[in-house]
């Protein structure tokens, strides 16, 4: 028995140019037993391989192949397809097509409707093992998976040009295994989450002001995360160039004083709040309210501590499940556990920055500390970090509501 019934689920499929393009039917045929409503996309590639009458049999819909099909897009269809779907997945996916979809190309249906659509997406590559393991493959792959795309496989095994190696379709069933998982509940589902992300700016005068080199991409990462995992998110974010993930409530801020007032107008009706964000430790005593001229030769410049807003939110009566993170550049393990007593966390995750790592960089490696334990997360992409550092704070949240409710 299935974990999950897929009734009424929309996933729309997208199918490529490829031998393992035979594996689509036995998928569409499972997904449709499992009660979802299945949408297949093919590429003319994909036609070359199997018909798109065989499809529309199993699926129970028309096959869609022409972005210019004037009837459907008479109502501007491809948009209509895109908003329809709660799931896209591409099995298979052609290196083309990885290649098309990392370099945001819109020259037919299927990669255009990716581009219109803010659905989640699975890819389940298959192709020759040297193309998978080419350099340009792999970057495509890489890039893909920071931005949030799913990538299931591929296998191992014989091929149908007669190599054994990687590059294989995952067959059907472990498919839809993925897409029952990928469907279920997230653990943080129903959960409300305040996270803080990028820098914050202290004014000086009107035109200058001091700040950090966060870039917010590790705590937009972890939103995105949360958000993933089913959580009400709510991400109070520095001034930083990022969009905003999607099903993500933003509270834009500047300085460390708003988001302390943003933070504390909130925290006490969450679960979890993580602090991620690089807040100024101080800040001028007094801005000026017009610009400082280049007069003299030097200028005093007084500064003031600035609200902690981590230790704030840990001293509430009722206070959330509270997660803060360290940036270290000697003695890590030393100081993150320092700042976790210190501040009377629940959890703090530290990283070195420098070595290309840490601020402005795409990857990031994490120690992650708790009162009874530690756990080191390895170098890997922000998004993927993230949702390894989300799996271990459910995991400390849920054991530590456990302790409470034995109470």
């Amino acid at each position: 028995m299935e974990p999950l019934s897929l009734d009424r689920r929309r996933i729309l499929l997208g199918v490529t140019g490829g031998i393992a393009a035979y594996k689509t039917a036995e998928l569409v045929r499972r997904l449709r037993v499992a009660g979802a409503e299945v949408q297949v996309v093919m590429t003319e590639a994909a036609t070359r391989f199997i018909t798109p009458l065989t499809l529309q049999a199993l699926s129970g819909r028309p096959v869609r192949t022409e972005l210019w099909d004037t009837a459907a897009e008479a109502a501007m269809g491809h948009i209509e397809l895109a908003r329809w779907a709660e799931r896209i997945l591409v099995a298979p996916a052609s290196a083309d097509f990885l290649a098309k979809l990392r370099a945001g190309r819109a020259d037919d249906l299927l990669t255009t409707l990716c581009l219109a659509a803010d659905a989640p997406t699975a890819v389940a590559p298959a192709m020759n093992r040297c193309m998978w393991e080419h350099p340009a493959t792999r970057e495509n792959v890489a890039a893909l998976q920071v931005r949030g795309v799913q990538v299931w496989g591929p296998d191992r095994g014989s091929q149908a040009c007669g190599e054994t190696g990687p590059g294989r379709m995952l067959e059907a069933a472990e498919l839809h295994r993925c897409v029952i998982e990928w469907l279920q509940p997230g653990p943080l589902s129903g959960v409300d989450l305040l996270i803080t992300a990028g820098p914050t700016r202290e004014a000086i005068d009107p035109v200058r002001f001091l700040s950090n080199r966060s870039s917010g991409k590790m705590g937009y990462a972890v939103a995105r995360a949360a958000a993933e995992a089913g959580a009400t998110v709510t991400l109070v974010s520095g001034p930083c160039a990022l969009e905003p993930p999607s099903k993500v409530k933003l509270v834009r801020v500047e300085s460390a004083s708003e988001m302390y007032t943003a933070v504390m107008d909130r925290a006490v009706e969450q679960a979890i709040f993580i602090g991620a964000a690089a807040v100024a430790d101080y800040a001028p005593a007094a801005s000026r309210p017009e610009k400082i001229k280049k007069d003299a030769r030097t200028m005093r410049l007084e500064l003031v501590k600035t609200p902690d807003i981590l230790a704030a939110v840990a001293a509430l009566e009722k206070r959330p499940f509270t997660v803060g993170f360290a940036a270290e550049t000697d003695h890590l393990k030393q100081h993150a556990r320092a700042k976790l007593e210190r501040k009377g966390l629940d959890m703090i995750a530290a990283n070195q920055v420098g070595g290309g790592l840490g601020f402005e960089a795409e990857e990031n490696r994490l120690w992650v500390l708790w009162p009874e334990g530690e756990r080191h997360l390895p170098t890997t992409s922000k998004l993927e970090l993230a949702r390894q550092l989300l799996a271990l704070i459910v995991e400390r949240y849920e054991a530590k509501n456990s302790v409470q409710d034995s109470r």
